[in-house]
């Protein structure tokens, strides 16, 4: 569908051959599109295709270089939020910005009234913030402490808050990256109500199957173009995951499991808190030639779990057996000498230094070794050489070893921390989250490293909360709710629902606390 096909009296959002530059980078190369009332429009493109810039100039956080945007006809200043705010459009991001020491009424009600107001006006707002509640199901408590809710009620918090400002267009950036499936369906419900009452959505995701689900059209990005649009209803998701590459997408093929001897096995392990809940009497088994998926809601214990496995968290109690052999002390250099390879949850904070070179991030787990240190200094051109390995054998798209790490997309810093992580073929591999906020082709890329680990005999434990990854690559599925393991299924054994019902805590297999 051509935009300039839409009836003028529908569209609510136009944006006409918006341009934007980084120095010699485009960003933005002259994209055009509209939305119509009471439409949901998807918003898909690999990493690094524009839409965060795009947004960001929609919303006023960005000033375009060329271009225009309409909001009911009217033109859009450029490069002032709160212009956008006036003009009805609202932004439901990813992380959401929400205080955790105020209640959700506050967040809402904050700054929607001047400073020098002598309250509030709680009463009022919670009356509308009920209604508003009562009217699309955002069931919400107004005066419960952020820190106290679920991840799928903050993010209700968040679409009150833009309803409460009078959205009428409204930006959800990846909307179910942390979302059990009740939750995704009760999202996809409030959206049907909304749209029926006329707003418009904007909607970016990963996930092409919540797209069909969703979406009435789908633009999409490569390259910071527009690399076409099409009726959802007449795409189908290889079509658009081959538009969104620009070419055919490589098939994961995964055969049956070669399960081999125990690597790596915790009895009876607990551990303080971390991110979340603690582990809470914990056994499991990890086997070569098998890839082990957890599956869960973000801060259940997968993060608790990671870090034991890493040695950076210490255990309270029971034994932690490698290789068959019971560990006296566990430490990450402990971690490292047994041969287990780590892709950490967040590659920002956690798996990489954004200010440090491509050549020093991806040593930064083996500098003491002799290959890059020698009676305490470290051999450059070595580390230079191996970056420049990991860069050609994992195509990443990088100007040389030298590089600042954070200049890098998300995809290209995935498959550094991919490159580091299976350097040397481990035995045990730790893959918290590997795929999370990447594009189609990145993640089929680290599933078939992924793959290609398990099929040469090492035992992987995929942490994820995307459960059709879980499902896909998983021979064995465990679930972990508030730091216990339920009883491991095979693959197939266990639908979606069921998975998502054991994530929520029912249903008796939840409390088992042993994955075999």
């Amino acid at each position: 569908m051509d935009t300039a096909d839409l009836p003028e009296a529908e569209t609510v959002l136009r944006l006409t051959g918006i341009t934007k530059r980084f120095g010699a980078l485009v960003a933005n190369d002259h994209i055009s599109l509209a939305l119509k009332r009471g439409e949901v429009v998807a918003l898909l493109g690999e990493n690094g295709a524009g839409k965060t810039t795009l947004m960001n100039i929609l919303f006023g956080h960005y000033t375009a270089d060329e271009g225009q945007i309409e909001v009911f006809g009217k033109a859009l200043p450029s490069g002032d939020p709160n212009a956008a705010l006036a003009a009805g459009i609202g932004m439901v991001h990813q992380h959401f910005a929400l205080a955790d020491q105020m209640t959700a009424l506050e967040n809402i009600v904050l700054g929607t009234r001047p400073l020098w107001s002598f309250n509030l006006g709680k009463a009022q707002a919670r009356q509308r913030i009920t209604q508003l509640a009562s009217d699309y199901g955002l069931q919400v408590e107004p005066d419960r402490m952020i820190a106290e809710l679920s991840v799928g009620e903050r993010q209700r918090v968040e679409i009150l808050k833009a309803l409460y400002r009078e959205a009428r267009i409204l930006i959800l950036d990846e909307p179910t990256a942390v979302l059990t499936p009740m939750e995704t369906e009760a999202l996809f419900a409030t959206l049907k109500k909304l749209v029926a009452a006329g707003l418009s959505v904007i909607f970016i995701s990963h996930k092409l199957g919540e797209v069909q689900a969703v979406s009435d059209r789908v633009v999409v990005l490569r390259g910071g173009k527009l690399a076409g649009e099409r009726k959802t209803s007449e795409a189908t998701r290889r079509q658009l995951a081959e538009l969104m590459v620009g070419g055919q997408l490589p098939v994961n093929e995964i055969g049956p499991s070669t399960s081999r001897e125990i690597l790596f096995e915790l009895n009876n392990i607990s551990t303080r808190s971390v991110g979340g809940a603690g582990l809470n009497g914990v056994s499991m088994q990890l086997r070569g030639g098998e890839i082990t998926g957890l599956a869960g809601i973000s801060g259940n214990g997968q993060a608790a779990l990671a870090a034991l496995i890493a040695g950076t968290l210490e255990a309270r109690g029971g034994d932690i057996v490698v290789h068959g052999q019971k560990t006296v002390r566990w430490s990450p250099r402990a971690a490292l000498d047994c041969g287990i390879g780590r892709i950490p949850e967040d590659r920002h904070a956690t798996g990489m230094i954004g200010d440090m070179s491509v050549a020093e991030n991806v040593i930064s787990e083996a500098y003491r070794s002799p290959r890059f240190s020698r009676f305490g200094f470290l051999n450059w051109k070595a580390a230079a050489s191996f970056a420049s390995g990991i860069i050609k054998a994992y195509d990443v798209k990088c100007p040389s070893p030298e590089a600042r790490v954070r200049l890098l997309s998300g995809g290209n810093m995935q498959k550094l921390i991919l490159g580091r992580a299976l350097d040397g073929d481990p035995d045990i591999i730790i893959a918290s989250q590997p795929t999370r906020g990447l594009d189609v082709g990145a993640v089929a890329y680290v599933h078939a490293r992924l793959i290609e680990a398990r099929d040469r005999g090492a035992a992987v434990l995929l942490i994820s909360e995307d459960l059709d990854e879980i499902q896909t690559l998983s021979d064995r599925i465990a679930v972990i709710h508030r730091g216990q393991l339920s009883r491991p299924s095979a693959r197939g054994e266990l639908s979606v629902m069921e998975l998502g019902e054991l994530m929520a805590g029912h249903g008796t297999e939840a409390g088992a606390s042993h994955a075999a």
